[in-house]
């Protein structure tokens, strides 16, 4: 018969603590928690290094909970997104990582898939974690925010347009975005221009509707088809086939999102029509894959990077604490060759912005 002997015994290794790389480094624990949180007092480079070293040898790990206790904030924020497979959202979401990590914000990202429960799921599993603020961009035009209410949880509605009593919310002109896309069609001589819109959960009326309405009314053209669907390359693409099926079709496309523009290029392609010479496009948002579909799509950029900086501010940095206020960006029309600019024959307004 076996007998475990006393030396057989391997007794669990207890975690490095702060003093274990202090006194592997030679230095106080006081140096070592200036290197680990980044201050408040600096720390000459040799010694530094001679900190981070013990660090990487000894492998500690710094007890977050506790850090979090004795600062009375978990150094994080949550973000909701309704769609990270969509360029702009991924975007997005990356622009406000980049935002909060320059203030020393860790970021846990969410997403609901457009679905209204989870997105009330996410911010109740938020909430549940104490993050110090919730940055999000909701399916809704009037999100329920009762959850981080209760747990008074500061919140920021990210990609809002619209008017938030008593919450922070940052956005563009979605009207103003979409007339001015209608209006460079305009100024190619379109003047039977359809609308490709998005729908919400809510099926609450979208204002880049009422700025394709404007541009047509201002310019004294009929009301052109209206074809509405997801915000997602099938959606386009179904959209696309609708159009194209309709016994007066269009010679110009507004498509409410970058991602149901792909789709429409796709659904002209393949009914063996060009793209601007059959039917000219613009599109909304301003994604990477605008740029790179062929041809590139002309359309209204939404200034991703200076949003997310103003909504990590207003949970976290220079505007915490202030009173809440709507805050509305510029868009830019970046115009490429969909819309009918860049091919020969071809002549239009120059690139803008709204105000």
């Amino acid at each position: 018969m076996y007998s475990m002997t006393t030396s057989a015994v391997h007794t669990p290794r207890s975690p490095v603590t702060r003093k274990d790389v202090a006194r592997y480094a030679g230095v106080s624990t006081a140096v070592v928690s200036y290197v680990v949180n980044g201050g408040p007092k600096k720390v000459a480079p040799a010694t530094e290094a001679k900190v981070q070293d013990a660090i990487r040898v000894l492998g500690y790990r710094p007890n977050a909970a506790a850090r979090a206790l004795k600062l009375g904030s978990s150094e994080t924020i949550g973000l909701v997104i309704p769609d990270n497979s969509n360029p702009f959202f991924s975007l997005l979401a990356h622009a406000v990582e980049d935002a909060a990590a320059e203030l020393g914000y860790a970021l846990l990202l969410t997403n609901s898939d457009g679905n209204l429960a989870k997105e009330r799921r996410n911010i109740r599993n938020l909430a549940s974690r104490q993050v110090d603020g919730v940055v999000l961009a909701s399916v809704l035009f009037e999100p329920d925010l009762e959850a981080l209410e209760s747990a008074e949880i500061p919140a920021v509605l990210l990609n809002h347009g619209g008017n938030a009593p008593g919450f922070n919310s940052v956005g563009v002109d979605l009207a103003a975005g979409a007339k001015m896309a209608v209006d460079h069609l305009i100024g190619h001589g379109h003047t039977n221009i359809a609308l490709a819109m998005g729908t919400n959960v809510a099926n609450d009326f979208d204002r880049r509707e009422h700025g394709w309405l404007q541009a047509l009314t201002a310019a004294g053209l009929p009301e052109g088809p209206i074809v509405r669907g997801d915000f997602t390359r099938s959606g386009g693409y179904a959209a696309g086939q609708r159009l194209l099926a309709s016994p007066n079709r269009p010679t110009a496309i507004f498509a409410s999102s970058d991602m149901q523009a792909i789709g429409i290029l796709r659904a002209i392609h393949e009914a063996g029509l060009d793209v601007p010479g059959d039917i000219a496009l613009t599109s909304f948002d301003g994604s990477a894959e605008a740029e790179y579909s062929w041809p590139a799509l002309t359309t209204v950029e939404q200034p991703v990077r200076i949003m997310a900086e103003a909504a990590v501010s207003a949970l976290v940095g220079t505007s915490r604490g202030q009173e809440p206020e709507q805050r509305i960006f510029p868009t830019e029309l970046r115009i490429r060759q969909s819309c009918g600019c860049g091919v020969p024959g071809a002549s239009g307004p120059s690139r803008g912005s709204t105000t």
